[in-house]
């Protein structure tokens, strides 16, 4: 039986996972929606992995959002049920502890968008495009598109998005914010290994530390997420990584960090 959700390590402390279901444009399915959970805890169990790269299979769907297929036979409460396991599933993701990156490789709809606004950073092919469709099923996003694009290009750009379910293409979708970087189809997978190379490079206690500041602080007042950082910086300074990193400096060399 092939794996719903593919794990590979492409490189030192780099844990990649591609959604395997090309057939049903890596569609949300419980079953995959339960692989994925599976996969957060053997990433959150394993302190050698520093960053996490997600992608879809193929190069037409990174995520076609819902498995609409699975959905038709189900009555209203249960689809009320699926969608807060999404929503649920997407949280725990958000949860994980190292950075998490989305290779929009392909088409991003609904959830699939869901899934990618849940990770830390987006990277996109310039041929693909991504979008909250909802609206033209007569429903809205439940699994945290309303809540976390606004977050992430603002009230105003993500209520025209959700309200006329209209999909943006890539170099819009850069424009405005909604991912950080944009690459031909060809050279994505190469830049986002590169850019996950060089974040694992770096001290990992301290880059789990700065996730966690931003994260918790992000909606606090800012008195409050100055003194989260405040304590986020001190759980770093007893490390021997920070000694590390000091001795490498001096020594005009590369830092070798253990995440201790």
């Amino acid at each position: 039986m092939n794996e719903l959700i593919r794990m590979e390590e492409p490189a030192a402390h780099v844990c990649q996972l591609t959604l395997n279901r090309p057939d049903a444009a890596n569609a949300l399915s419980h079953a995959l929606l339960d692989e994925l959970s599976e996969k957060i805890d053997h990433i959150q169990s394993r302190s050698d992995i520093r960053v996490v790269l997600l992608t879809g299979e193929g190069n037409k769907a990174f995520c076609a959002g819902a498995d609409l297929k699975e959905r038709a036979g189900m009555s209203d409460e249960e689809v009320v049920k699926t969608v807060r396991k999404i929503g649920d599933t997407l949280r725990k993701w958000e949860k994980v502890n190292v950075p998490t990156i989305a290779l929009i490789n392909g088409a991003a709809f609904g959830g699939g968008l869901e899934l990618a606004l849940a990770c830390d950073l987006r990277m996109m092919s310039s041929s693909a495009k991504v979008g909250l469709t909802e609206t033209s099923l007569a429903i809205i996003p439940g699994a945290g598109g309303t809540q976390r694009l606004s977050r992430l290009i603002g009230p105003g750009r993500a209520k025209s998005m959700i309200y006329t379910a209209k999909p943006v293409e890539a170099a819009k979708a850069f424009q405005m914010g909604l991912v950080e970087y944009m690459y031909e189809p060809q050279m994505l997978m190469e830049e986002a290994q590169d850019l996950a190379a060089c974040i694992a490079r770096n001290g990992p206690l301290a880059v789990k530390a700065a996730k966690k500041a931003m994260d918790t602080g992000f909606n606090m007042p800012l008195e409050e997420g100055l003194e989260i950082e405040h304590a986020a910086y001190k759980s770093t300074i007893p490390t021997t990584d920070r000694t590390e990193g000091l001795n490498a400096f001096k020594e005009k060399r590369r830092p070798e960090y253990k995440g201790e």
